[in-house]
């Protein structure tokens, strides 16, 4: 009987940490969509208002502070610009990975030759690193591909 009783918890365990894992997945899924639709709506108004460059540093700095007061954290002004940079880099939605967090690509998106982004990020994938920076500098990583 206590047998089988510790069965029952372990298996209770198991079912508790896999869905745990894939509550943890589907926001972080959720997460980079959002950010990635956030840095779509931001390119479009530069396109229909043809405001860029110079502009676009105090732009950002507005919607981050804006949406900071409105939503809280989570919108500095880097944040902003790497939500912007997620959709230029991947202008279709569905190039997204559901593998890799907004953590991954923060360090994704400072690559700036896309042979090397698209080696790391199916790095990440293929050997399931949590953390891009430590791990794919501990594999040979070049420092100017860091942020």
């Amino acid at each position: 009987m206590v047998n089988e009783y510790s069965q029952l918890i372990k298996s209770i365990g198991k079912a508790l940490e896999e869905g745990r894992r894939q509550v943890v997945r589907t926001v972080n899924n959720i997460l980079v969509t959002t950010y990635w639709e956030i840095g779509k709506r931001i390119v479009e108004f530069e396109k229909q208002t043809g405001k860029k460059s110079a502009y676009g540093e105090k732009l950002f700095e507005r919607i981050a502070k804006d949406l900071r007061m409105m939503y809280g954290k989570g919108f500095s002004r880097s944040n902003i610009i790497y939500m912007r940079l997620i959709y230029l880099e991947y202008p279709k939605s569905q190039t997204l990975s559901d593998q890799l967090t907004w953590s991954h690509y923060i360090e994704l998106l400072g690559i700036d030759y896309s042979l090397e982004r698209r080696f790391y990020e199916k790095q990440c994938m293929l050997e399931n690193w949590s953390d891009t920076r430590r791990d794919a500098s501990s594999k040979g990583r070049s420092e100017n591909a860091s942020i």
